[in-house]
């Protein structure tokens, strides 16, 4: 009986190990990844929101008053989507924690004379909108 070829077929350990340690990297690089596709989204919609924000207020509401409100919702900005008044953990503007800030100025009762949007970002510095 002839023993020359006893070796069976399969991976080694050592293959076994490289192709885990590949997977596991390869792996983590997907869920940073996923992760930051995912902070640059919710920057995004913050940004859309603030925008629509101020074009509703310059276009819409100081078009309508010649002023601006001293609060911003859905009830003296209709023409605007009620959902975009939620940042994205579904805070509204004013509520306490919420990335979504507006800051009226030169306000006498419930008239002002400008003001400011103001969001927090994930990977960018906060975004600002003001009227000049």
């Amino acid at each position: 009986m002839n023993s020359m070829n006893n070796r069976t077929s399969g991976f080694t350990v050592v293959e076994l190990i490289i192709a885990i340690i590949f997977l596991a990297g390869a792996g983590t690089l997907f869920l940073v990844q996923k992760q930051n596709v995912e902070a640059i989204n919710r920057d995004t919609a913050r940004k859309t929101a603030i925008n629509a924000m101020y074009y509703n207020l310059k276009e819409v509401y100081y078009t309508a008053n010649k002023s601006y409100p001293r609060i911003i919702n859905s009830t003296n900005l209709p023409a605007m989507d009620p959902a975009l008044f939620k940042d994205p953990s579904s805070k509204a503007v004013g509520d306490q924690g919420s990335s979504y800030r507006y800051l009226p100025t030169g306000c006498n009762g419930d008239v002002c004379t400008g003001f400011m949007l103001r969001t927090t970002l994930e990977r960018e510095s906060d975004y600002i909108k003001e009227d000049n």
